[in-house]
């Protein structure tokens, strides 16, 4: 009887410990960002002229899942030093300390705290925490997540106040910018 029982709690434990498994792995889908497919560019106005750049090195852990939201979380970073305009003597302005200081702050964070369902199926919103330097400022904006592979594709676009962050100070180049992504994750 003893050894019976034992038999049958080792199959309760094992059969509760694969659901446990199981959900887990449904609940916590994990993905990184892949730099081959994404991009982070922005656009801003510099002598009423729209100025384009880009970021590279992106990095972090995404955890999505579209039926898990309430754990769904973004954790991703692109490396500040990579900006690019197409235009190296601009590029190596924008490095300097009273831009992006990227020799003190070499990463651009973003930390998601909340992402809900809109409208349509696969369109959300985010909230979260944005660092340039050492500000940090909660943003928020609309993205999509597209199955792609074995991850998603997610887009989205968000406008912020670079004064916000302390790049800049009083320069020729507009207050507002528009950043926008692709982050590919699989």
């Amino acid at each position: 009887m003893i050894r019976l029982l034992t038999q049958k709690t080792r199959m309760k434990v094992s059969l509760w410990l694969f659901c446990f498994v199981l959900i887990s792995r449904i609940s916590f889908a994990q993905y990184h960002p892949v730099e081959t497919g994404s991009s982070v560019q922005f656009v801003i106005k510099n002598f009423g002229f729209n100025v384009g750049g880009s970021f590279s090195g992106i990095q972090g852990e995404i955890r999505f899942n579209p039926d898990s939201l309430s754990v769904a979380r973004f954790e991703v970073s692109v490396n500040a030093a990579s900006i690019n305009t197409d235009n190296n003597l601009r590029d190596g302005h924008l490095r300097e300390d009273a831009y992006l200081d990227v020799k003190n702050h070499p990463r651009i964070r973003f930390v998601s705290e909340s992402i809900r369902a809109v409208k349509k199926k696969g369109e959300y919103e985010m909230s979260g925490r944005l660092t340039i330097k050492s500000k940090t400022k909660l943003i928020s904006f609309p993205f999509t997540a597209t199955p792609s592979g074995k991850g998603y594709l997610f887009a989205g676009s968000f406008k912020i106040d670079r004064r916000d962050f302390e790049v800049g100070g009083s320069s020729t180049i507009s207050d507002n910018l528009t950043v926008n992504l692709k982050v590919l994750a699989n």
